[in-house]
């Protein structure tokens, strides 16, 4: 999507704004012991305050209001009262949400507790070369330039990049164009990012894995190697200078 209007640029702030501080609020109100559907149902209820309409269900029929990934699930992970979280999770959130027409999205891995499997260093990777690869984006800059910069620096620091999963453009929808925004150097994506466009940026950064699968439920993403994976994700704007992030005032 393009910001056409005061209009537009309005609603893409109180969208992003509704999905970021419902991520923040997950994010500290997780604690072990907990199922993810009772922090699902948390988080949906902040959203609902919102006015907000969380989007894997809306747009998609996802059986849950937010995606919460735990471990080696990395992403599309379905809320479950099965599933306890644990002192030293790795754990992602990732919050959609739609608001008078208007989508935000805003995601986070965190580790829950003390880091009892040394995960730290992958979550704090994937966090700063979000940020990193962010103020490298301008109108005119190369896509495909950006993915290369995260597969670069991800492999500096000794990790990998997957490939199959990808940020993407939003706006008046979740999933909109450019639709493919890769965390290596796609060499057959001509494409470059242009000014006022809206896109959720991502970055999927692995211990080891280079793709993800679909487990038997249909949605979570999983490695056949079992790597963890931290993935951060925000909503910005694209100018001639640094872009504008919609969803940062969440503090993540």
């Amino acid at each position: 999507m393009s910001i056409r209007s005061s209009n537009d640029l309005a609603g893409m702030v109180q969208a992003s704004e509704a999905v970021a501080e419902t991520l923040r609020k997950m994010t500290y109100y997780a604690k072990p012991g907990m199922s993810t559907l009772e922090l699902d149902e948390y988080g949906y209820q902040i959203l609902r305050s919102y006015g907000a309409n969380p989007a894997p269900k809306k747009e998609y029929g996802f059986p849950g209001w937010n995606c919460i990934s735990i471990n080696n699930e990395a992403a599309h992970g379905v809320p479950s009262d099965k599933v306890i979280l644990k002192e030293g999770d790795l754990v992602n959130i990732d919050v959609s949400a739609e608001l008078n027409g208007y989508f935000g999205d805003n995601g986070s891995s965190f580790v829950l507790g003390k880091d009892k499997k040394q995960l730290e260093p992958l979550v704090s990777a994937s966090k700063e070369i979000l940020y990193s690869a962010i103020s490298r984006i301008r109108g005119g800059v190369k896509i495909a330039a950006i993915g290369a910069f995260i597969e670069s620096e991800a492999k500096k620091r000794g990790f990998t990049t997957i490939k199959n999963l990808v940020g993407h453009g939003i706006g008046r929808k979740l999933h909109d164009e450019p639709f493919e925004l890769p965390n290596f150097n796609d060499r057959s994506n001509f494409q470059r990012f242009r000014k006022n466009t809206v896109v959720a940026l991502e970055t999927f950064i692995s211990t080891n894995a280079r793709y993800v699968y679909e487990m038997s439920n249909g949605w979570t993403m999983k490695p056949k190697d079992n790597s963890y994976i931290a993935q951060h994700e925000h909503t910005l704007i694209v100018t001639d200078g640094h872009p504008m992030i919609l969803t940062r005032n969440n503090g993540i």
